[in-house]
């Protein structure tokens, strides 16, 4: 049997107030709660939309550097940041993505934090939660399914089955769905064509669910999926399909937010979670605006590094929701900022200074990045035991030029208690520097020309490599009426370049464009560059050949 991994056992000894009780410190209403169990519940979207005219709260977006095996903590200084910001008096909720069960099995884990920073109930979390994700599968599979009927009944509209461009999703990492054919067997089994597997992070559903405000809206933007091309090129759309009901039917309690707490029995709200890597990277508008209806300080997460969450973050969601942060916080740690200027894992814990000055590079350009969208920075350096104060001063002295507070953190030892000088920073940033926030691109820019400014600019990219036959959909894209729409690039996380190995700050490099596909329903355009999957799949080991359940039948091996 494995071992009980240390933030499982910190999670099974939570006192957790039951969820009314978290609900009540929100002002949430009883008879706006459906509860899930003791623990979990869902809050109604009627109090949303009641809330619609009153006032936000100050808006936290905590990122991080690019990630590295190291490790950065932005979920975990996420939920500590949370926890130190109602310690000093502030009435703040954390709101964070859902957990996709494929890193769970797989080789990242689970997302509900760690130590003495994380979100309860974790387990129920990291797994099926409140069945949000199960809805968004079997929305999009409808469609799927329902398009393969009308192509096996009738086609009556002319949909050219080489120009299928609706694949099929699943909640789990298999490298052996990426490419399937489907409708074999014979005439009773579908017509036979190539199919694919996304995962359903990645699935446009998703997209849409975390941009929707309503059931109303959702079915519309559920309604422009394209999930076809006919003979003549013309786009196939899920209401063509009359799909669009259906799916909302199936996403209907899903799109209440869910509410939990975090093991100070402060308000977490988790509600959506497409990736940042092959997707938009970010929880919820509904939870993020509830949140901020409900709250002096809302904190929310975007998925991976700068270069990817933060920027969709600010011109995909902010561009439609019409929100912007009052402050970001950047996760580093010394052991992740070594690793970028070169340290093999294994030496991380011994002083490196000319290492660190190195992957010092990385932190700067990602606080160049947070400052061209106009918006105050302070960085959290979330502690590992073997810092340094040498270590900390010398980050400090190198983004001295940047006019940022960096302040070490200890939320994973210590919870709230200690994050309690990042909050504090937070906060004075919060309500004493004005901000600018300014969008990277205007609507009016080609796609084109967008890409080559997220390249640009986010990046460091010298160019944009792109053959004729895709320079020329760009150009249909722009065409055909698609050209207002904000980008959404699908791009490793591990660097600033599309190239995994690039650590640190790269320069003079190039990013090479593979494909693109029009996210109608969700309404940007996504570009997929490099080698970037968008099924991911199981490492050598994966994690859930630690996982397994007890004779008590509680959860080992999960964290």
């Amino acid at each position: 049997m494995p071992s009980i991994h240390p933030d499982l056992e910190i999670a099974r000894q939570a006192n957790m107030l039951p969820i009314e009780r978290v609900a009540d410190r929100l002002g949430i209403a009883d008879a706006d709660l459906e509860r899930y169990g003791k623990y979990k519940a869902k809050v109604s979207l009627d109090l949303y939309h009641r809330l619609a005219g009153k006032p936000h709260g100050k808006l936290v977006l905590v990122t991080a550097i690019t990630p590295t095996p190291a490790g950065e903590g932005k979920t975990t200084t996420s939920i500590g940041l949370t926890d130190a910001l109602n310690r000093i008096g502030k009435r703040a909720t954390v709101c964070l993505r859902e957990p996709s069960m494929g890193p769970c099995f797989g080789m990242k884990g689970g997302a509900a934090g760690g130590g003495k920073a994380q979100v309860v109930p974790m387990e129920d979390i990291n797994l099926h939660f409140t069945g949000d994700m199960h809805a968004i599968g079997a929305a999009h599979n409808l469609l799927a399914a329902m398009l393969d009927n009308h192509l096996h009944h009738s086609n009556d509209l002319a949909i050219d089955p080489r120009r299928v461009v609706w694949n099929r999703v699943i909640d789990m990492n298999d490298r052996a769905l990426r490419r399937i054919v489907v409708g074999l067997g014979g005439v009773g089994n579908a017509m036979p064509r190539e199919d694919s597997f996304d995962i359903t992070v990645a699935s446009e559903v998703m997209a849409i669910f975390c941009l929707s405000e309503s059931l109303s809206e959702l079915k519309e933007r559920l309604g422009r999926i394209i999930v076809a091309y006919t003979r003549k090129r013309e786009p196939v759309t899920a209401a063509k399909l009359h799909a669009h009901g259906a799916m909302t039917v199936l996403l209907k309690d899903a799109l209440h937010p869910n509410l939990v707490q975090t093991l100070e029995n402060n308000p977490a709200i988790i509600h959506g979670g497409p990736f940042a890597n092959i997707a938009h990277g970010c929880n919820s508008v509904i939870a993020t605006k509830l949140a901020m209806r409900l709250s002096e300080y809302t904190v929310t997460e975007a998925g991976f590094g700068a270069d990817l969450g933060a920027e969709k973050f600010m011109n995909i969601k902010c561009r439609k929701a019409g929100i912007s942060p009052d402050v970001v916080v950047i996760v580093a740690t010394v052991r992740a900022l070594k690793m970028h200027g070169g340290v093999d894992l294994k030496d991380l814990a011994r002083p490196n200074m000319e290492a660190l000055d190195k992957g010092v590079e990385n932190l700067k350009k990602h606080i160049e990045n947070i400052h061209r969208f106009g918006l105050p920075v302070v960085v959290a350096i979330n502690s590992f035991t073997a810092d340094t104060d040498e270590e900390i001063k010398f980050i400090q002295d190198k983004c001295a030029y940047l006019s940022v507070r960096i302040v070490p953190a200890n939320h994973w030892a210590c919870g709230g208690e200690g994050a309690v000088d990042l909050a504090r920073a937070v906060v004075e940033v919060a309500e004493t520097t004005k901000k600018d926030f300014t969008l990277l691109y205007p609507n009016t820019c080609t796609l084109w020309e967008k890409v080559g400014i997220i390249a640009r600019e986010i990046y460091g990219a010298t160019d944009v490599l792109a053959d004729k036959s895709l320079r020329d959909r760009f150009h249909a894209l722009q065409d055909g009426g698609y050209g207002e729409l904000p980008i959404c690039m699908a791009k490793t996380q591990y660097s600033l370049s599309t190239d995994p190995g690039l650590k640190g700050r790269p320069r003079k490099f190039d990013v090479p464009l593979r494909d693109l596909r029009v996210a109608a329903g969700a309404g940007f355009v996504v570009v997929l560059t490099g080698d970037i999957m968008t099924m991911p799949g199981l490492p050598r080991i994966p994690a859930a050949e630690a996982i397994d359940i007890d004779s008590d039948g509680k959860v080992v091996g999960l964290f």
